[in-house]
């Protein structure tokens, strides 16, 4: 009889097993799944009840989660994300939210000149956690898959357009073959058909997450491009089968979701790769 493999002991390493068994999760846990990758500082700090209430599930849902994953109980896994907070990995970001939240309560934080300071504040957090999220090994494997390609097809429609547009502009100025897959005239399909295993994909998709963009990107996946992903979480529809994942999360409840971060990291991409050439 072999044993159980052990609990994931980093929160990492936590999040990558969370990520691997998500879809074979019944839909109950599943939804637990989805909760506690998106709310990692509420697990950490509620109670098994506060977390089960918050989910919209039973306490014994939160267990039986726990125990899916390879732990004993709930304070068990709840020590995992716990040990993110003593790490320092927690959100920079939660006392300046605070603050605004305060500030958007007075006259004065109506005010334009106010608006501006929130969006200032909130790109200033999300390139804080930026710096604290993205590792150096996942930049240059990103580098690397791009160095090799052919063509770089680039994936990333509604919100996600400028993201894609300006890193297009940046890799043609550096004399990289670029498709941008747009979907203009309805035509994505058409567009991505050439794509094959000696070219790229780069993909950007953030809750909630363009159809098509979802649609098409395992296809692309399947055809054996490698895939490069920038998204908000790891069970979203763009991390399967991505041979690099960049998981850029958002302020809590924000105006706009601020492209700040995402646009940092693909130029940082960009001329990383640009730097291969010389």
């Amino acid at each position: 009889m072999t044993s159980a493999p052990p609990a994931p002991a980093t929160y990492d390493e936590l999040r990558s097993l969370i990520a691997q068994r998500h879809r074979a999760l019944p839909g109950r846990l599943r939804q637990i799944a989805e909760f506690v990758l998106d709310h990692p500082t509420d697990v950490a700090l509620g109670t098994v009840a506060e977390v089960a209430e918050r989910t919209g599930v039973q306490p014994s849902a939160i267990v039986r989660f726990a125990h899916a994953i390879g732990f004993n109980g709930f304070s068990d896994m709840q020590q995992v994300f716990r040990s993110r907070l003593i790490a320092g990995v927690a959100p920079s970001y939660k006392s300046r939210l605070a603050r605004m939240r305060a500030d958007e309560k007075s006259d004065l934080g109506r005010r334009p000149g106010a608006v501006l300071n929130r969006f200032v504040n909130e790109a200033h957090a999300a390139l804080d956690t930026l710096r604290d999220a993205i590792s150096e090994p996942d930049i240059e494997a990103s580098i690397a898959i791009l160095a090799r390609a052919r063509d770089i097809y680039l994936l990333g429609l509604g919100g996600s357009y400028p993201v894609v547009a300006h890193l297009a502009y940046v890799l043609r100025k550096l004399g990289r073959r670029v498709v941008v897959l747009d979907g203009i005239g309805g035509s994505i399909g058409e567009q991505s058909h050439a794509a094959t295993g000696e070219d790229a994909l780069i993909a950007v998709s953030f809750r909630n997450y363009y159809p098509d963009t979802a649609r098409l990107f395992p296809e692309l996946v399947a055809r054996g491009v490698p895939a490069i992903a920038i998204t908000d979480s790891l069970l979203g529809p763009i991390t399967e089968g991505a041979s690099v994942v960049f998981e850029i999360h958002d302020m809590p409840e924000p105006a706009l979701r601020t492209l700040v971060a995402p646009m940092c990291l693909v130029q940082a991409i960009a001329v990383g790769l640009s730097l291969t050439d010389e």
